[in-house]
């Protein structure tokens, strides 16, 4: 069953991050439990509330409703636990420390990292999204994905960002085929994105915390917002389901929040 499963993740161009937790978490399940029933799933659901965050135990959750609907016992399905929204938004690169540090790539390192930064933070695109990201793609300024249930999201690329692509591309030759590859000539992997982006925030001196490839989807959408106040639009663009989890780039970043604070309280 777990094999079959695995095919149907990979079938329905899920990102391999995703269909590796949802793997885990099914295989985690039956590693405590011989039998597949409701009493034995409230178990497990009672576990990751007393071991986990409920971040991860919602993603336990959630794979494991996609299981038993691939099974067909989903009557079963676990309800998710409620996940307290933070007031602001934490571990986000400011717009300084972007800039920052796309100049210092383009400068100083390959430009294939350079567009890399470029490329996550003028399209919102997720990290699983930008390693399919094509020459062809940026021909056309966008990019089509298909999402769960046959919908379609298109990333734009916009046309600075595009230009500027082209002229790269063109220095290379390159008419198509992926964007970013590793030096072995083979689409780059989504770890691999995250190790180089750590070293680099390293070698220039910006707080490592802050520099993961989700952080400039998080630096996009504050930036759309302050260009262009339209939630909706922006919710669209970054393939949310529900415009509530948008709502959290209305918010102001924890260190903004810190410096308001000791700008306005001199009481």
């Amino acid at each position: 069953m777990i094999t079959t499963f695995e095919v149907a993740l990979k079938e329905s161009q899920m990102a391999e991050n995703t269909i590796t937790a949802y793997l885990y978490a099914v295989k985690d399940f039956y590693s405590r439990y011989k039998v597949l029933n409701k009493n034995n799933l409230l178990l497990y659901k009672t576990y990751l509330i007393e071991h986990f965050k409920p971040k991860t135990v919602n993603l336990r959750i959630q794979a494991l409703n996609k299981f038993l609907e691939h099974i067909g016992k989903g009557k079963l399905r676990l309800k998710s636990v409620k996940v307290q929204q933070r007031t602001y938004l934490e571990n986000v690169i400011s717009q300084a420390d972007y800039l920052f540090l796309k100049e210092q790539l383009r400068q100083e390192a390959s430009l294939m990292w350079y567009f890399v930064v470029r490329f996550l933070a003028a399209t919102g695109a997720r990290v699983s999204e930008l390693i399919q990201i094509k020459a062809e793609h940026v021909a056309i300024g966008y990019f089509d994905l298909y999402t769960k249930g046959g919908k379609v999201r298109r990333l734009f690329i916009p046309q600075q960002l595009r230009e500027e692509a082209v002229e790269w591309l063109d220095k290379q030759k390159k008419t198509s085929g992926y964007l970013f590859l590793n030096p072995q000539g083979e689409r780059i992997t989504t770890r691999g994105i995250a190790q180089k982006l750590k070293y680099f925030a390293e070698k220039y001196g910006i707080n490592t915390k802050v520099v993961y490839p989700h952080s400039f989807r998080h630096r996009y959408a504050k930036n759309f917002l302050e260009a262009f106040n339209d939630i909706s639009l922006l919710a669209d663009l970054m393939g949310h389901e529900s415009i509530e989890t948008t709502r959290i780039y209305l918010r102001r970043t924890a260190s903004e929040q810190q410096a308001i604070v000791d700008k306005v309280i001199v009481w």
